[in-house]
């Protein structure tokens, strides 16, 4: 028998003669540096822990100093909201905006923009209307779109907080008859981006009257109706767009509305 002296005996597992299942508990040791003291903690924690820290640990880089790094932040932080596995950043520092929108983030205005043709996603946003600025007037937002011979973009923020609106293949006006092309279409952020394009079933893209605006049509019911006050408005699936409603409810309040042209 091994002699063994106090204080230096070595660790070592007792196997009982009667038992069936042995469980034997592995250790890890591990040391701190800052006092440069050995600890033993379970191998199994010590995995979970790091599995946690590669989960939270993620580095983004930004070579161009000149870039908005609150709109990076705020664009990465909201892909996961909006369901996109990710977000290319150069066409984010690309977009160049007149102005801030109230109604979407750098990043929606991104995805939505990736559905235009390619000739207008190289455009610059130019904000020519919002009704907290010009007020609720159709007969306003004609007027500040007029005399701009632009592809146009309406958004449009129900009482319930949903962005939803039409990009707009020609500018905004009053018309005695349907204009616009196919590459019209109607898109909702209801939360995750939605977009509805021409089904080629009939060619009722825009509709602008003194009374009323108008997006989509076919048997009587319209994609997108906006009352002259531009305070009430209506959502339909049509026969252009086959759309779901594009608001929170069929019949909605308008709580604030932006109209851009691309230019």
């Amino acid at each position: 028998m091994r002699d063994k002296k106090k204080g230096t005996e070595e660790p070592y597992c007792c196997l009982p003669n009667n038992t069936a299942d042995i469980r034997l508990k592995i250790s890890k040791v591990r040391k701190n540096k800052s006092s440069q003291t050995w600890y033993e903690g379970s191998v199994e924690d010590e995995e979970e822990e790091e599995k946690e820290e590669d989960e939270d640990f993620h580095v983004v880089e930004v070579e161009d100093e000149q870039v908005d790094r609150q709109s990076l932040d705020s664009a990465w932080e909201v892909s996961s909201t909006l369901g996109l596995e990710e977000i290319n950043v150069n066409l984010l520092c690309d977009l160049n905006l007149s102005e801030p929108s109230k109604l979407l983030s750098l990043s929606q205005i991104q995805q939505l923009s990736q559905h235009f043709p390619d000739m207008l996603s190289i455009c610059n946003w130019m904000l020519i209307y919002q009704t907290q600025t010009h007020g609720s007037s159709l007969s306003t937002l004609y007027r500040m779109t007029e005399q701009l011979d632009h592809c146009m973009v309406l958004m449009i923020q129900d009482t319930f907080g949903q962005v939803f609106g039409a990009v707009c293949s020609a500018p905004l006006r009053v018309s005695s008859h349907y204009y616009g092309t196919g590459q019209t279409f109607l898109f909702s952020f209801s939360p995750h981006l939605q977009v509805y394009k021409w089904t080629g079933d009939n060619s009722y893209f825009i509709k602008g009257s003194v009374d009323s605006l108008l997006f989509g049509g076919g048997r009587g019911r319209f994609g997108l109706w906006l009352n002259s006050d531009l305070i009430r408005g209506r959502s339909q699936k049509c026969d252009t767009f086959y759309n779901d409603i594009l608001s929170t409810k069929e019949d909605f309040l308008i709580n604030e509305i932006e109209v851009w042209a691309l230019v």
